[in-house]
């Protein structure tokens, strides 16, 4: 017999799911570099001054719906600009970035911020809830910037909030849910648009290891209908992607395949 939070997984699933080709591509990037222009002290004083650093160099990978891909590196490697260029929150110097047939490199930054509303669901570390909002009202702000009516975002907060086994916290506050709980609400906002990718930077970092593994479960079991890539520095966390996209010093290193796949386990 499945516990109550695998049944809350089974329903998350049957919740977002909608058809489709499981191998059609969902993200491209095609030689993308990115690069910073800095003073040698930190503020740029003058053009003799200026120091050139490059933050991604030449990456080039694909990514598909249904894939859950890792990302790791160390500090300093173009972790987190890769990541924002893939997510579409910054475009690269150089190079290509391609999310469900847009090219994000073409876009406004006004285009760029309705692409990530259709498009992008974010998860952060540090859940970035709005501490004045319940939970249900943080789950729907995105579709209040989509001009949602009240009655249909307010089902849809409270059906995914269901989903993800927190139904009976729906108008808590963040400071009244706990961490694992938080991040719950932040997976149910990143979900509430059924975006083709959902990106989370480093989802575990503020989580004890069964919360945390719990947050696996809910991310990794949510790809069948889009990709997904989890930023992390723990191998633990990366054993659950399909495949890791290691970078140092701004370059891909190398995509290796875990030995560990994304499954729930089943109790009987």
């Amino acid at each position: 017999q499945r516990n109550t939070y695998q049944i809350a997984i089974h329903h998350l699933l049957q919740m977002v799911s909608t058809e489709s080709d499981t191998a059609d591509p969902i993200l491209t990037c095609d030689g993308v570099t990115r690069t910073f222009t800095r003073g040698r002290s930190g503020w740029l004083s003058s053009p003799q001054d200026a120091q050139t650093v490059v933050a991604v160099d030449d990456v080039t990978a694909t990514i598909r719906t249904g894939d859950v891909v890792g990302l790791a590196g160390p500090s300093g490697s173009g972790k987190s600009t890769l990541l924002h260029l893939l997510a579409a929150l910054d475009t690269p110097t150089d190079g290509r970035v391609v999310l469900d047939g847009t090219d994000t490199t073409t876009l406004s930054e006004s285009q760029r911020a309705k692409l990530r509303l259709d498009e992008v669901g974010i998860v952060f570390q540090h859940f970035h809830l709005l501490p004045s909002l319940s939970a249900r009202a943080n789950v729907a702000l995105p579709l209040v910037q989509r001009g949602v009516p009240t009655s249909t975002r307010r089902a849809k907060a409270n059906d995914l909030l269901d989903a993800v086994g927190l139904a009976d916290r729906a108008s808590h506050k963040p400071a009244e849910l706990s961490g694992g709980e938080q991040q719950r609400v932040a997976i149910a906002r990143a979900l509430v648009t059924d975006p083709a990718l959902l990106v989370a930077d480093e989802p575990t970092g503020e989580l004890d290891s069964e919360t945390g593994r719990q947050i696996l479960d809910l991310l990794t079991n949510v790809a069948d209908d889009r990709a997904v890539i989890i930023a992390s520095h723990d191998e633990a966390v990366l054993d659950r992607a399909d495949s890791v996209l290691r970078l140092h010093d701004g370059r891909l290193q190398s995509e290796s395949t875990p030995s560990m796949h994304r499954e729930i386990p089943h109790e009987s």
